[in-house]
């Protein structure tokens, strides 16, 4: 079986995520973090930020990483790599994909998300209730 090895951004920004619906191919209509494929001799990083530029013709800055997902779709293995991304400007612009939102931790599981991001979803989300909660409760209160 055939392997692709993408890289997605989570981009975050006043605690919701920015999520991109497909408008082609197999999955049109399914949700998912905008990014692509490694080219040959292309840090993940580097084809972040490339892919960012081309989808939404935007610029981020490249957090850090959140997490690797494996999975087998019926005409390929994907590797997914995942990291979490912030804009360098509001300017967002969608050239690839048929609408977005930015989602809040109780709405990421209002859309329908393609199969390799439903563990990323699981992660993301206790991460972002974790978030929320530690700006409730400051370390500082008693």
């Amino acid at each position: 079986m055939k392997t692709i090895e993408v890289v997605a951004a989570v981009i975050k920004k006043d605690g919701r995520v920015f999520a991109t619906q497909r408008g082609y191919g197999d999955f049109k209509d399914f949700w998912e973090f905008p990014g692509g494929k490694i080219e040959p001799g292309e840090s993940p990083e580097g084809a972040l930020k490339r892919e960012i530029k081309e989808e939404l013709d935007a610029d981020i800055s490249v957090d850090s990483f959140l997490q690797t997902v494996e999975y087998d779709y019926p005409k390929f293995h994907l590797v997914l790599h995942c990291f979490l991304c912030s804009l360098d400007s509001n300017h967002i612009h969608l050239l690839e994909h048929e609408s977005a939102k930015w989602l809040s931790a109780n709405e990421l599981e209002s859309v329908d998300w393609l199969p390799a991001d439903l563990s990323v979803i699981q992660e993301l989300k206790q991460k972002m209730i974790s978030l929320q909660m530690a700006s409730w409760y400051p370390a500082n209160s008693k």
